[in-house]
């Protein structure tokens, strides 16, 4: 069962059939998808959040496959900002989303600290895998000032096409070095 966890200024509570209105109004947009897999339908249906909610994140959530959070400010925690996702496998660990007007505050960070946490704390892998479109600046920065490295890099297909794409990786081991160094210890 996926836990609700919380930062300094964040709660992360397990996705519900309930919040498809929310992302779809905040999801549905050029600058949130583009850098996405293709999977993700553009342009994004009007019912494309409950269909991935419904068939796709529940049920993965059920099968104990992945764990899946919406991103909300614990001075407003009935307003959904965006989404973050753990998933088994073996490129492709982490996923995340965030709606436009709470872009560029460090709230991402924060909340990927919290799941970097939960997927080798609580759940025992040793390593953690994310890929990337290499013109995704913004969640580069995210993986290098968090100790990740870029150990490759690829083509994939993208929401906005072809685009070179990266595969960052942490160990269990180098994550707790980096939380070690520059995290405040309790």
């Amino acid at each position: 069962m996926t836990p609700t966890g919380t930062t300094q200024r964040l709660i992360l509570r397990p996705l519900e059939l309930e919040d498809a209105e929310q992302i779809q109004k905040y999801f549905a947009h050029w600058k949130v998808v583009r850098y996405l897999l293709n999977h993700v339908p553009w342009p994004y249906p009007t019912d494309g959040a409950l269909v991935y909610l419904r068939d796709v994140a529940l049920p993965q959530d059920q099968r104990g496959e992945a764990w899946h959070w919406t991103i909300r400010l614990r001075t407003d925690p009935e307003q959904l900002i965006g989404a973050i996702s753990l998933m088994k496998g073996v490129d492709d660990n982490r996923g995340f989303w965030l709606g436009l007007p709470w872009q560029g505050q460090g709230l991402m960070s924060e909340a990927c600290i919290w799941v970097n946490d939960f997927w080798f704390e609580t759940l025992g892998f040793p390593v953690l895998r994310v890929p990337k479109a290499s013109v995704n600046i913004a969640s580069s920065r995210i993986s290098r000032k968090q100790g990740t490295r870029l150990v490759g890099t690829n083509e994939k297909d993208y929401v906005c096409g072809p685009l070179p794409g990266e595969q960052w990786e942490i160990t269990a081991e180098e994550w707790e070095t980096w939380k070690a160094q520059n995290l405040p210890h309790p």
